[in-house]
This record gives structure tokens, sequence and C-alpha cells, in this order.
């Protein structure tokens, strides 16, 4: 059993990072970076590009192409912002959001199933711990 905080830490980050990329792979119907620059504009609201790539950890010109292409699917739509008209910012439309949900929903779905299917009543119960703590150094890290 991992006990130092730095091998926890990498077996925690490799861990997550498996679960994430094989339950995209199982349930996402659009490319990681629409899909990501959705549930960005979901959670944080309207963003300019660079805002988008920023948040992404993105070049501005590969952004821009994602954000072109989900306009194109009439996922995101450009407007001006609120508090400067000279400035582009980007919006979710209602079908972005709805397909946004419906991965959501898929992801929490296969998630789920396997949670059912795969571990014990108690290991579900030690499983339910784990969002606080993932709470708690998430909120720490944005400190």
């Amino acid at each position: 059993m991992t006990t130092t905080p730095d091998d926890l830490a990498e077996e925690l980050r490799e861990s997550i990072g498996r679960i994430v990329r094989a339950t995209r792979a199982l349930t996402d119907e659009l490319p990681q970076a629409q899909s990501a620059s959705l549930g960005l504009l979901d959670r944080q609201g309207p963003q300019t590009i660079a805002e988008l790539a920023r948040a992404r950890g993105v070049k501005h010109q590969g952004q821009s192409r994602t954000v072109a292409e989900l306009e194109e699917r009439g996922f995101v739509e450009r407007g001006v912002s609120d508090g400067d008209r000279r400035v582009s910012v980007i919006r979710l439309t209602d079908s972005g959001r709805t397909v946004m949900l419906r991965e959501r929903s898929a992801r929490a779905g296969a998630f789920a199933s396997v949670i059912g299917s795969e571990l014990s009543e108690a290991e579900r119960a030690a499983l339910a711990r784990v969002p606080e703590l993932f709470d708690r150094i998430a909120a720490r890290l944005e400190r």
C-alpha cells in the first residue's frame, strides 16, 4: 500500500487519468478538445477564446480552431461581452448544452455501472469518502 505523499499523489494521478480516458473513450461523441471547451463554457459561462485557451492549457490558434468547429456544429455562438462591446465572447447554445449534458450523463452512467458491478459494499463505502477528500485537495490547490 502506498504511504508517502509523493507515491500516493503519483498513483492517484495515474489512476484518475486512466479512469477519465477510459470513460471518455466509451461514452464521448465529441473529440476531447470540443467536449472540454463545452464543459468550461457550462461551468464558467461565456469566455473569450484566450480565456478558453488558457483554462485548457492550449495555444490560442488551437482553441480558435476548436471554437470554429463547435460553432459550425451549432454548439457555441459568438457574441459581445456584456462588460465591453469590443470584446468577442463564446457562449454555449442550447444544443451545445444538450450534447454536453448527454456526455456527462453517459460518463456518470458508465462509471456508476462499474462501481455497482465491480465493488463490494465495503469498497463503495470507502470510495464514498473520496469526493470530499478530493474537494479539500482541489480547494487547497486552487488558492
